[in-house]
């Protein structure tokens, strides 16, 4: 868990400011039936979901020496399935490797291509726990996809629904001053936990931060949306909404090992998503609704 020292006084008075979620009224459920019948503006480049095989790797010379049979566009790829960053994956006694290595780093998610219940809703990002992923999407379309290792058993990452706060390019660890966070930005300000790049394992071994690839994180550190504050504690607009959902099999083996005989075993369907998001919908299209009045205002 972290806490920028740059911004460490500020945090510390926002320590009792929690965030609720709003009533839905007439006028909020109105305004998210409207939203779903709003037309997606769709991003410069949709990706479309890869259909490939996989197989195990577990060959220890080729895995020690990855850079000898595979590409570096290869090598990235496997990082993505095998939610590893290059430093860790010669670590791995098992790899899985798709059959057809040549699409898109987006084009390997488990998250569909768009998502039309999320039509009117500008930005957001899920994050599964039992598929170590997060999928980014604006105006219902993914624009961003890749690996996470998420909290530890000891540590588990709170799941909900949670919005970005204050962000830092740099950032020290508060569990270790030691730990150099770059491209972190905040999710739950309390609690100092939050997304940002970190080393990637090929499994859950965070202090309850959402650990991401470098690229992955610096994208989203720019592309997210901060709170605005007036004062020390009046949140007048929130960020970005965040969703944290499912479990992870602590104690079994990887779940992404499983497409070696289901290439879609991990694959989220969008009724999948939509029942995870349902319940906190009324609430994102309100604080949306606010920051668009907002920046309104401002014109």
């Amino acid at each position: 868990m972290i806490r920028s020292y740059c911004a460490l006084a500020a945090i510390l008075l926002f320590a009792q400011c929690t965030e609720t979620s709003t009533n839905k009224t007439g006028s909020e459920v109105k305004n998210v039936k409207a939203a779903k019948e709003e037309e997606p503006k769709a991003p410069a480049k949709v990706y479309t979901p890869l259909s490939t095989s996989y197989r195990l790797l577990t060959a220890k010379d080729t895995i020690r020496h990855i850079d000898k049979y595979f590409t570096p566009a290869q090598q990235s790829v496997l990082f993505a399935v095998n939610r590893v960053d290059s430093a860790n994956i010669t670590r791995r006694d098992t790899l899985i490797v798709p059959a057809d290595m040549s699409g898109e780093l987006n084009s390997y998610s488990p998250y569909p291509a768009s998502l039309k219940f999320l039509n009117g809703v500008h930005k957001i990002i899920f994050f599964s726990y039992p598929a170590q992923y997060f999928a980014a999407y604006e105006n219902g379309y993914l624009v961003l996809s890749g690996p996470t290792s998420m909290g530890r058993k000891k540590d588990p990452t709170p799941t909900g629904i949670f919005y970005t706060n204050w962000k830092a390019e740099e950032t020290r660890s508060t569990f270790n001053d030691e730990w150099e966070l770059k491209w972190n930005f905040n999710i739950q300000n309390k609690e100092g936990i939050g997304f940002h790049q970190y080393a990637l394992p090929g499994y859950p071994a965070s202090h309850s931060c959402l650990r991401l690839l470098e690229s992955d994180a610096k994208y989203l550190y720019n592309w997210a949306d901060q709170w605005i504050i007036k004062g020390t504690d009046d949140i007048k607009a929130h960020g970005t909404p965040v969703v944290v959902f499912g479990t992870y099999p602590f104690g079994s083996p990887r779940p992404w090992l499983q497409l070696a005989k289901d290439p879609h075993a991990l694959d989220m369907t969008e009724e999948t998503l939509q029942k995870e998001t349902a319940s906190y919908l009324p609430d994102i299209m309100a604080k949306q609704q606010q920051r668009d009045a907002m920046a309104a205002k401002a014109q």
